[in-house]
């Protein structure tokens, strides 16, 4: 990965994250980051 591609990539995510937080009130993030929490107890498990 560039440092081009990397820089983009990374600022599509934070406004990404920025958009959620102003026109959501963060409620996609906080889904996503409790989804992210049940899949790694689910990995844990199977481990």
């Amino acid at each position: 990965m560039t440092n081009t591609l990397a820089i983009g990539l990374g600022g599509i995510i934070l406004l990404a994250f920025g958009l959620d937080i102003g026109l959501n009130d963060g409620e996609a993030t906080l889904f996503l980051g409790r989804k992210l929490i049940d899949l790694i107890e689910y990995l844990a498990f199977w481990r």
